[in-house]
């Protein structure tokens, strides 16, 4: 039998150096796009999740409720809240995309609007007829500073996301008036088909328009931030045209004069 190749130790050497180089590298590159995989998608929207699709159900009327006290009762669920909203302090927004980045502003927006809530339970409103409301009081920890609610709409959502009035159906202030809390968390994913099914939805029920004899009353959001919807009543019947359905399209450009604007500041509440 011919005799067997024994390799040198420097070509053992060598082999060992080959085989292991390009599996250590393979490696360092799979944990390196783990970590910016945590690093951009770190957040997670989980618990929130779970309070929305326990807490808020669809009304009759076309309005989301919140199930406020069976929430303020729920000592685990609160605890949920409390460490999801905890999570935002140290989160550094850079590191998202950016409609991760509204995602994130306008579940917190929401979160903590329902956690005061809560808080305050059992109340009628956000807002008494006395009050100018608890948004500049009201504050958080986010992105490695100290921000009030009013903070998050007016100096993040409003300034980053000015070319885009959709904003306005993402963050609920827990009234009637208001466009819905969603059933689920916003997300980058989905962030476009949503806000177009929340604007539809909001434009087409009758707290944000409806149609009268002598022309429209529409929701206090389009007299508020008009600015937002392009600054004239032209630019807001635009507004309202691009997402109304057929029929309400028509009422709406027989009646093109904005009578009325009309807001409720009833708790959207179950009971």
């Amino acid at each position: 039998m011919p005799t067997a190749y024994m390799p040198g130790m420097e070509q053992v050497r060598a082999i060992i150096v080959n085989t292991i180089r390009p599996a250590a590298t393979a490696l360092a590159v799979s944990q390196g796009a783990l970590m910016a995989h945590a690093a951009t998608d770190g957040l997670s929207h989980d618990a929130w999740g779970d309070i929305l699709e326990s807490y808020v159900t669809p009304g009759p009327e076309g309005i989301n409720r919140v199930d406020y006290g069976a929430l303020k009762n729920d000592e685990e669920a609160r605890a949920g809240l409390d460490k999801y909203i905890a999570q935002y302090g140290d989160l550094d927004f850079d590191t998202l995309s950016r409609d991760a980045q509204f995602a994130a502003w306008a579940n917190l927006y929401n979160a903590v609007t329902v956690r005061y809530i809560v808080e305050a339970y059992p109340t009628g409103t956000i807002k008494p007829w006395y009050s100018s409301g608890p948004w500049k009081k009201v504050k958080v920890s986010a992105d490695g500073r100290e921000i009030s609610l009013h903070g998050i709409e007016h100096d993040i959502l409003r300034e980053q996301w000015s070319d885009d009035p959709r904003l306005h159906y993402a963050v609920n202030c827990a009234s009637y008036g208001c466009p819905n809390l969603k059933q689920t968390p916003w997300q980058a994913e989905t962030l476009e088909a949503d806000l177009e099914a929340a604007a539809h939805a909001y434009v087409n029920h009758p707290r944000g328009v409806t149609v009268l004899d002598n022309g429209l009353r529409i929701s206090s959001i389009y007299d508020w931030y008009r600015d937002d919807f392009g600054g004239s009543e032209d630019a807001v019947i635009a507004h309202l045209l691009q997402y109304a359905e057929p029929a309400l399209a028509e009422d709406i450009r027989a009646n093109l004069d904005i009578r009325d604007h009309e807001y409720d500041w009833s708790l959207n509440d179950t009971e």
